[in-house]
């Protein structure tokens, strides 16, 4: 052990073996707090190779609390960003995931509390009343009477519970917000995945195109992990990368208010924010940008044209079936 962080420190590539045994000696405890912080933000220096991706996530997923949703996984979808952009949005991809169920489509969604952000989709969850579970019947019932379910990264991942201490004294992206996307247990066969760099973007293609995951990676050429709008995006998928320009997808011609894609200074603020936009009533940059990324999404999971995609985010984000998805599920 002593030689793998000794090679890890020294800028050293790991194979996935090593990584693995890495990440399963910090998840068991045998690291002291300085080990630990110093492996969780070592990658900030450089980002992790493949090999230490996957060894990394075979640690994990070992560790982790299974549940079993095949009745729903190949048809469902998460909308998830790898966080560290240091843009302090507001929840996008949280919002886009209740628009999706809105049109019908089931979504499996997983999430954290914050770590280098202000406001995790857990924490806006958690405030407004959701019951986070593992119990298996539960989330099932969630996915066939509304849609979608919401699965608390920690209770699956128990492990993570002590490591968010040291990202949240850290304050600053770390392994785990690129492992992050990687960890969900309902194992959802489409996934739309928003990346904090194009590099990062490009090792993400490599792991999934070696899977039968349908997937859409995404990064804002200004350094959003989200279709922010603001910039020119490229996107991978199961059939290659392709370039978007902003005015491609900016479609109504909006002007984007950089300044209203900012969230909060903190919960309360955030979930007035998320609240108001899934109500349909937010300002045209807010609704743009929810609706592209849930526009996106739905590509992934039908064979409609954009249009045809985007009217159905926009009538399920202005008939209120978004927001209905929510009080459903905050109920059951």
């Amino acid at each position: 052990m002593n030689k793998i962080l000794k090679d890890l420190f020294l800028e050293k590539d790991l194979t996935k073996n090593e990584a693995k045994k890495l990440m399963l000696e910090m998840l068991n405890g045998n690291m002291n707090t300085t080990q630990i912080m110093a492996i969780t933000s070592i990658y900030n220096i450089r980002n992790p190779n493949v090999e230490e991706i996957i060894g990394f996530y075979e640690a994990m997923n070992e560790l982790s609390i299974k549940i079993d949703l095949t009745d729903f996984n190949d048809v469902a979808i998460n909308i998830v960003g790898t966080g560290g952009d240091e843009k302090n949005t507001f929840n996008i991809s949280t919002i886009a995931c209740f628009i999706i169920a809105g049109t019908g489509e089931k979504v499996i969604k997983h999430g954290n509390f914050n770590s280098s952000s202000i406001t995790g989709s857990s924490n806006i969850m958690e405030k407004l009343g959701y019951r986070f579970t593992v119990k298996e019947k539960n989330i099932k019932n969630q996915l066939k009477y509304v849609g979608i379910c919401y699965l608390h990264a920690p209770i699956f991942y128990p492990f993570l519970k002590k490591i968010s201490i040291y990202r949240k004294q850290l304050g600053i992206k770390t392994i785990f917000n690129t492992l992050g996307p990687l960890l969900n247990p309902g194992n959802p066969k489409n996934l739309l995945l928003g990346v904090n760099s194009l590099e990062l973007a490009r090792i993400y293609h490599y792991i999934y195109q070696n899977t039968k995951n349908n997937y859409a990676i995404i990064h804002s050429l200004d350094g959003y992990d989200e279709i922010s709008l603001t910039s020119d995006i490229k996107c991978y998928t199961n059939n290659g990368e392709k370039y978007y320009c902003k005015e491609e997808l900016n479609k109504k011609k909006i002007k984007i208010n950089i300044e209203e894609l900012k969230g909060g200074n903190n919960l309360i603020d955030n979930i007035k924010i998320f609240m108001n936009v899934l109500s349909g009533n937010g300002t045209p940059t807010q609704n743009e940008v929810v609706l592209v990324n849930s526009t996106f999404a739905l590509n992934l999971l039908n064979k409609n044209d954009f249009e045809t995609n985007y009217d159905k985010a926009k009538y399920s984000l202005k008939s209120g079936n978004a927001k209905n998805v929510l009080k459903k599920l905050l109920n059951l």
